[in-house]
């Protein structure tokens, strides 16, 4: 953890037990009696200037009744500065309202009291990417009747309520951006319950109205297998993309049925299964209907990933130069019912994507020179995303003409960290890739071993 992430995790801190001291009722010196704590120090936290000792903390929680909730937020920050695994706060209601250049974000206390504090943009995403926010997340905190409306549609749903599903609409693209940053482990549980209360609308509505929550549905599983295959779980992967491709199918989403063949070749990927990679990305381009010519692009990109695996270099170019054509032609050609990825990819992810290709292909060059490029325009708060660059990188240059190994061993050794928190699969079997080579052709590096001690912790 950088000093500025130290000082973002001081100042929510000292934000949130201002605000249950004012809401106590309480001035600093009958705080500072009650927790036994000198009420000058509990000023200076206030203000972010010093954080508490952690064994300190459970007093003033106690004094205020917060149910845990400033003992978990100074566990963000151990005392030895360095955060042993992430924490999961479940006491947070939401992810925020922004205005301009400042964040509010609200926490919500067992006895359903709510706190509320704002931050500047640049700190709330020093807390994010440390994994501060994995309670449930609720934007648009500011609608007073948005918490009303869900409650109501959850307990009668026998009417679609727009405003409801748009709510979870842009809850599903927060979670896009968070997992970015923290990875599946902090959003599957999130995810699986919103999954949960759409389907309790869809199936407590008057059948031949549920065309728009199940466009959500389908969205919302297609994202959960997406976070189930990031933590290595083909089978839970498979499951949620064939729910949603049902759900997709139900409603005549044609565009979304393709984009699901294509997350299914993405899938078999983790089998190594080359044919099907193959097989499925050409099945996606051959949908009927009208189909997105970024939504093909992304399907050929998918198609030449597969015949780098099978070692066909002509036929990976030749698609990957296909994709790059739609995209060039058709840069921002995509609607509001796109899938959330689709929105974002463009000819920088294509070139991201094709960089495993070029490894695989014997080109392990080009894909060192890729790598470098999208990893110093990745904003360094996308942790999870960097962290995957860098070990990719890691084994493209084993595999180089002169291959580094202390280099390549250094870079592993510092995707560590977010193997461990973020559950992420694909950062792991990298990783462990990189160990085996590692191993196999130097194993008197000391670094070698190093790798293979670190790993033995994911």
């Amino acid at each position: 953890m950088t000093a500025q992430d130290n000082d973002a995790v001081r100042r929510i801190f000292g934000l949130v037990l201002r605000h249950l001291r004012r809401q106590a009722g309480m001035s600093l010196r009958d705080l500072g009696e009650r927790s036994l704590y000198d009420y000058s120090r509990i000023s200076r936290v206030e203000r972010g200037e010093h954080l508490i000792d952690p064994e300190l903390v459970p007093s003033l929680d106690h004094a205020l009744g917060a149910g845990g909730l400033l003992v978990s937020l100074r566990a963000l920050m151990p005392a030895n500065g360095t955060p042993t695994q992430m924490p999961q706060l479940g006491l947070i209601s939401g992810l925020p309202i922004t205005d301009g250049d400042s964040v509010t974000v609200e926490f919500r206390l067992p006895d359903r009291r709510e706190v509320r504090v704002s931050l500047s943009r640049r700190e709330f995403h020093r807390l994010l990417a440390t994994g501060a926010f994995v309670g449930t997340l609720r934007p648009d905190l500011a609608e007073t009747d948005l918490t009303e409306r869900v409650a109501r549609a959850v307990a009668a749903p026998q009417r679609t309520d727009p405003q409801v599903l748009d709510y979870f609409r842009t809850l599903l693209e927060q979670h896009f951006v968070a997992d970015k940053m923290l990875g599946p482990r902090a959003l599957l549980g999130q995810v699986h319950a919103q999954i949960e209360i759409l389907d309790g609308l869809r199936r407590g509505g008057r059948p031949g109205t549920g065309e728009p929550t199940l466009r959500l549905l389908a969205r919302y599983a297609e994202f959960a297998g997406w976070l189930h295959q990031d933590c290595g779980d083909v089978a839970a992967a498979m499951f949620w993309s064939d729910r949603a491709t049902q759900w997709a199918q139900a409603i005549g989403d044609q565009q979304f049925v393709a984009y699901l063949l294509v997350r299914r070749s993405n899938i078999a990927m983790l089998d190594g299964d080359a044919v099907d990679v193959v097989e499925l990305a050409a099945a996606a381009q051959r949908v009927p209907g009208p189909i997105s010519p970024k939504l093909r692009a992304l399907a050929a990109q998918q198609e030449a990933r597969g015949w780098a695996m099978h070692g066909d270099a002509d036929s990976f170019r030749i698609r990957l130069d296909a994709a790059a054509d739609l995209l060039r032609d058709h840069p921002d050609d995509v609607d509001e019912n796109s899938p959330v990825y689709l929105r974002r990819y463009d000819l920088a992810a294509l070139e991201e994507q094709s960089a495993t290709g070029y490894r695989d292909c014997g080109h392990a060059d080009t894909a060192v020179a890729i790598l470098e490029r999208r990893i110093a325009d990745t904003p360094a708060h996308l942790r999870r995303d960097q962290a995957h660059q860098w070990v990719k990188l890691a084994n493209a240059v084993l595999r180089s003409a002169r291959p580094d190994p202390e280099r390549a061993a250094a870079l592993g050794l510092s995707c560590v960290p977010a193997a461990r928190t973020t559950g992420s699969a694909r950062i792991a079997g990298e990783l462990r890739t990189l160990s085996r080579t590692l191993a196999r052709r130097w194993p008197d590096l000391a670094q070698t071993d190093e790798l293979r001690d670190a790993l033995a912790t994911v």
